[in-house]
């Protein structure tokens, strides 16, 4: 495993790749659930240079949409939500509801799409921070709200 820092509005934040350099992991201080390094893991930026790149110029508000080869490894139903999760637009926001139905759970499995969303591993990359409440309120992000609240303005969807 390999990993980095990357300076960012929200903090430092700790990426990881797999020896294929494809992208497992992007975490923040403080996540819940979030990546630490562990031993035997070698820190190069070397295959992270892409990912600091795009990054950078999302936060610069000069890119909606990361091109970027991820590997995040999940249950058959926390692939489908992620997946949900990746076709959310830029500057746009969908309800937990929403998502359940889109990976044909019923209304019932809302908790679970909560938790397939909150177990995201790719914070930023994977737009986990435009799901809210069907009140529209800013629920729960592992992150942090105020981190989501950066996040959901940085887009114009606040």
């Amino acid at each position: 495993m390999y990993w980095t820092n990357v300076d960012s509005p929200l903090g430092p934040l700790l990426l990881t790749a797999d020896p294929d350099g494809a992208l497992t992991s992007v975490s923040v201080p403080g996540q819940k659930g979030g990546r630490v390094v562990q031993p035997g893991w070698r820190h190069d930026p070397g295959p992270f240079r892409a990912a600091g790149e795009q990054l950078t110029a999302y936060f610069a508000a000069d890119l909606k949409e990361f091109r970027l080869e991820l590997r995040a490894e999940g249950t058959a139903f926390r692939e489908r939500v992620w997946a949900a999760l990746d076709a959310i637009p830029y500057g746009s926001t969908t309800t937990y509801g929403e998502i359940a139905a889109r990976v044909g759970a019923s209304r019932a499995a809302v908790r679970a799409v909560g938790g397939a969303i909150g177990a995201n591993p790719l914070l930023v990359v994977r737009p986990c921070h435009r799901v809210i409440g069907a009140d529209g309120s800013l629920t729960g992000y592992a992150g942090g709200l105020e981190r989501k609240v950066r996040l959901l303005t940085l887009e114009g969807s606040l």
